[in-house]
This record gives structure tokens, C-alpha cells and sequence, in this order.
């Protein structure tokens, strides 16, 4: 994963993290309150999964231990509850853990701010699926554009993108640490069937044809799952880009789509590997190199015509 820039969480030192409200009060920090776990939901959309693996484990018992050492942040909402916008590894630790609270800072936020916030945070994860990144970047990017506002008379981009002569999009690259084509390309994986995205979190799917893929309707895509089911096999980056094709002309029907996909790739050829010089030393020198080939095939049928006929003379 590329290096991205750390999110500003407003603290000036890790003391603040320990300040009791008194002080928090003096120094005009937000106030950390112990919000019932009962009262957190999700926040809508969540782009990053929440794994009950061995880091999860770790982090439970970090918990019970010493508790949380980061607050929680939350966003509260109109009928008394809260939204989690930041920290939904370590509310799920809680309660794996068994409390009941939670320390949280609760913050006043839009909408956007909210997603903008929810990203950033969640992008100091050591491991991001290619999916979570695809859809978080989505999220990231309607916000950007919707806080930027409607374009001025001097910027020529037609979605509301005014960043001091930037696009969201270049903007956004800038932030993440990645290209705008590339950040083009994750945003696209959001326009895959579920199957399809599952394949690319577990690599057996490449980026640049799950692009290709992208561009199918949900029918076409689906018929594309049944084939790999079927032939155990993903398609290649050439076969993506002719199916797309079909597509386009309106001529992808299931029977191209297994056609396409039953063709043999190059690198699911056998491949025989002959020593050259093992076999040099057994061809006649006035046999040119040009030519090593045909002899060594009809060396092989000459052999294979020998062992034919004595198997037919011994079952006589």
C-alpha cells in the first residue's frame, strides 16, 4: 500500500489523550464522554469491513487490559442516538470485550465532513481491499465534490470540483498517494457484481480486468461468474477487453461470454522443457538449429510407432 498522509485528529500531544474534563475544559479540547454501546450505529455505507481475526483478537485483549486509548468518534443524530464516524474496531473490541460504554468524542458534523472524516481514518488500516478502497473512494469523492460547491464561471470542469484550480479527483490523489486513473480504476470496481469484487479482494481478478469487467451489464457479469464457477479459470486482460467489445456493439450474448472464456491462454499451456544441450548432443551436426525442432518430432513419432508395434507383438 502507498504511504498516505496522517489524519490531523486535533491532538497536539498523546497527554491530551489522558486530560481529565477539567483540563479538556481549560484548554478548549473536546469533552470525552462514556456513550452506551446500545446507542452507537453504524455509519451508513460503511465501506471497510470490521474482520473478527487474530488482530481483532489482539485488540480485545488490548482492551480489557488497559481500555481504549483513542476515543471513539461519533456524530450524534436528531432522535438521541449516535453515528460512529471514526474508531468501529474499537467499538467492536468493546464489545467483544464485554462493556458496556465507550469513550467517545462527540462532534458536530455534516454529512460530509462526516464521510471525509471516516475515510481518512480508516486509510491507517495496515491492510485495504481493493473493494474497500473502491467504494471509499467513491464516498471521498461525492463529498469533496459537494463541498467544493457548484463550479465557477472560470472553471471548465462540469461537476461542481473547484479546488484552487484542482480537481477533486486530482486532489484526492494528492491525499491518498495515488494517480487520478488509478483512483479512476478502484471507482470502478464499485460497478461490479459482488462475485466479481470477491475475486479481486482474493487476487485472482487483476485490476485492469476487473476494469474491463466493470463496464458489463449485471446479466453479462453474471454470466461471467458461471463460467469461471464452471471452468475453475479467470478471464485474461485480452479476453475482458473483447468481451467489453461484444458488449458495446450489443453482441454479448452467455454463449461469447463461454466462448471467450473456454479459450486456451498462454499460460495455461503445458509447457516441455527440453535441455538444449542434452539434445543437441543426440541430433546429427549437419541437422541445423533452425531445423532441431521438426527432427526431435519426428524423432518422437519414429519412437512412438517402435513401442505401438512391440506392444502389439507381446499381446500376440
Amino acid at each position: 500500500m502507498k504511504n498516505v498522509p496522517k489524519i490531523d485528529l486535533g491532538l497536539t500531544g498523546y497527554d491530551e489523550l489522558f486530560m481529565n474534563d477539567t483540563e479538556r475544559m481549560e484548554t478548549k479540547l473536546p469533552h470525552i464522554y462514556d456513550i452506551p454501546l446500545e446507542l452507537i450505529d453504524d455509519f451508513p455505507d460503511h465501506p471497510f469491513k470490521v474482520r473478527d481475526d487474530e488482530d481483532m483478537m489482539q485488540l480485545v485483549e488490548s482492551v480489557k487490559e488497559r481500555g481504549i486509548i483513542t476515543p471513539v468518534t461519533l456524530r450524534p443524530k436528531e432522535d438521541g442516538r449516535y453515528e460512529i464516524v471514526s474508531g468501529h474496531r474499537r467499538k467492536k473490541a468493546c464489545e467483544l470485550a464485554g462493556f458496556e460504554t465507550v469513550k467517545a468524542e462527540v462532534r458536530e458534523m455534516t454529512r460530509d465532513e462526516a464521510i471525509i472524516l471516516m475515510v481518512e481514518s480508516n486509510f491507517q488500516r495496515s491492510q485495504i481491499l481493493p473493494s474497500e478502497k473502491a467504494f471509499a473512494y467513491k464516498m471521498r469523492l461525492e463529498a469533496m465534490k459537494r463541498q467544493a460547491g457548484r463550479p465557477s464561471k472560470e472553471n471548465s470542469v462540469p461537476v461542481a470540483q473547484n479546488y484552487e484550480g484542482k480537481t477533486s479527483r486530482e486532489l484526492l490523489g494528492e491525499q491518498v498517494g495515488e494517480s487520478q486513473d488509478q483512483i479512476r480504476r478502484y471507482i470502478r470496481l464499485t460497478h461490479l457484481v459482488p462475485e466479481l469484487r470477491d475475486y479481486v479482494d482474493e487476487g485472482k481478478i487483476k485490476m485492469r480486468p476487473a476494469v474491463e469487467l466493470s463496464y458489463l451489464d449485471e446479466e453479462s457479469q453474471r454470466a461471467v461468474v458461471d463460467e469461471i464457477d464452471l471452468n475453475q479459470c479467470t478471464p485474461s486482460h485480452d479476453q475482458t477487453i473483447r468481451m467489453r467489445k461484444f458488449f458495446t456493439d450489443g453482441k454479448l450474448t452467455p454463449e461469447v461470454v463461454s466462448a471467450i472464456m473456454g479459450e486456451e491462454k498462454p499460460n495455461q499451456r503445458e509447457k516441455i522443457v527440453l535441455r538444449g544441450d542434452k539434445v543437441r548432443s543426440l541430433i546429427p551436426k549437419n541437422i541445423p538449429v533452425s531445423q532441431t525442432e521438426d527432427y526431435v518430432v519426428k524423432a518422437l513419432e519414429h519412437y512412438s510407432r517402435f513401442l505401438r508395434q512391440r506392444a502389439e507383438r507381446d499381446s500376440r
